[in-house]
């Protein structure tokens, strides 16, 4: 099973393993992961779940679909161009190590 970290606004570090096909939301809300507000439960309509993916893992996460990108122009928190919503990427074999940082304001 795939490895993700996340590291909160503070630096705090958490390394979890994901099952295959879960979300990087699902991971974090079911480990209770703070930062992560997950308000809309992983429907991408809440921004509240909003993440910076590491440079190593941009290409192999892929681009934000309209829907997303729609829901980024709103967060909360500065949209960069590794701005990804965690409920929108899929844990997958590739995806292990992933690394993300989790945007300092999601309300």
């Amino acid at each position: 099973m795939p490895d993700i970290t996340y590291i909160s606004p503070d630096g705090t570090s958490t390394t979890l393993e994901a099952r295959l096909g879960d979300s990087v939301m699902e991971v974090a809300v079911k480990h209770g992961v703070e930062g992560i507000v997950a308000e809309c439960g992983g429907a991408c309509s809440c921004a509240t779940c909003h993440v910076y993916v590491d440079e190593a893992f941009t290409d192999r996460v892929g681009g934000a679909g309209d829907l997303e990108d729609d829901m980024l122009d709103g967060a909360a928190a500065e949209r960069l161009p590794n701005s990804r919503l965690s409920c929108q990427i899929k844990m997958r074999d590739e995806l292990d190590g992933l690394l993300v940082r989790i945007a300092p304001e999601q309300l």
